[in-house]
């Protein structure tokens, strides 16, 4: 039986990828999309298909739509460079969104999954980060609004659970890449990419000695379909990531080694409240779903890195096609 699904964010790096996989499920599924960080290239493939359909909505606002089953919350900008642009807006997306989303879920009751974040956790002290661990956020800082945002979404979503009885999943994702990441999004690995495909210097923040774990999006998408399968008692909040750890100049080397780049290494400072280490412990994720992440950094790389070569050349070939505008 056909699934009437919505997922806010739909035209997004993420979120595309899960309507990709939601419609192969057979599910019925409405995007919603506010285009601010989306890009309709990244469904556009999905145009036609019988159980798709994109609405440009911002999730700030109420929207009703009638016989929804399952809901996937993933309408924020997720990279510091674009959050925060507009940090008001941002907190926005994150609480009214929440509650636009959670009263919807009421009324059709509908079970909703809320894309939370590793950044939950801030600078954490406790590493690997678990579940368990309440994090070191900076709550007046540049990323508070993106941080605190999602925290008080989480408590939203589990207020909801308690008082109104809304089914509610709570995947905590950590550092994800994959095809469709936006060129110009300030994320490492796109930056890292553009910069060595282009020939420039790699851009990195402190002595590259930092950590992250990157998983890569088919991985976390098939995170997403088995919590959401998984029983009602089965809320979470859950850690989503790869646990194999690199250090940010390792990912640099790693990156040019496969572009076979002449890129240079250059050193400048730390954002504020940027994380020196950031890397989950999954192992509820192992017991409770039986997750873990399947796809190795290189083989990711490789793939993200092909899908770059492929839209930097069409983005140069347009450029100079319109009079090489930017």
């Amino acid at each position: 039986m056909t699934t009437r699904t919505l997922v806010t964010g739909g035209a997004g790096f993420i979120g595309s990828h899960l309507c990709d996989r939601l419609i192969a499920d057979g599910h019925d599924v409405t995007a919603l999309d506010n285009f601010f960080t989306g890009s309709e290239a990244n469904v556009a493939h999905l145009y036609g298909h019988g159980r798709f359909r994109l609405v440009r909505h911002d999730v700030s606002t109420p929207v009703d739509i009638e016989g929804v089953e399952t809901i996937y919350n993933l309408a924020c900008p997720a990279s510091p460079v674009h959050y925060q642009l507009d940090p008001v807006q941002t907190v926005k997306s994150n609480v009214l969104g929440a509650v636009n989303m959670l009263d919807l879920a009421r009324r059709t009751n509908a079970t909703i999954l809320q894309a939370s974040t590793s950044e939950i956790y801030g600078d954490p002290v406790v590493h690997p980060q678990p579940e368990s661990y309440r994090g070191n956020v900076n709550p007046i800082g540049p990323r508070a609004c993106y941080d605190e945002g999602k925290r008080c979404a989480e408590t939203l979503f589990f207020d909801y659970h308690r008082q109104h009885g809304v089914r509610v999943k709570v995947p905590r994702i950590f550092n994800t890449y994959g095809p469709r990441m936006s060129p110009n999004d300030g994320r490492v690995v796109s930056n890292f990419i553009v910069q060595a495909l282009n020939g420039d210097d790699i851009t990195i923040y402190g002595d590259g000695s930092q950590t992250r774990a990157f998983c890569y999006v088919d991985d976390l998408i098939d995170a997403f379909v088995l919590l959401m399968e998984a029983a009602d008692a089965v809320t979470g909040p859950i850690n989503i990531g790869n646990p194999y750890e690199v250090s940010v100049k390792e990912l640099a080397g790693l990156i040019l080694e496969i572009t076979e780049s002449r890129s240079k290494l250059v050193y400048t400072g730390l954002p504020v409240d940027d994380p020196v280490q950031r890397c989950p412990d999954i192992s509820l994720a192992r017991d409770v779903l039986g997750w873990e992440p399947k796809v190795s950094l290189q083989e990711g790389l490789y793939q993200t890195i092909e899908y770059f070569e492929r839209s930097l050349t069409v983005t140069s070939t347009m450029g100079e096609g319109f009079g090489g505008g930017a």
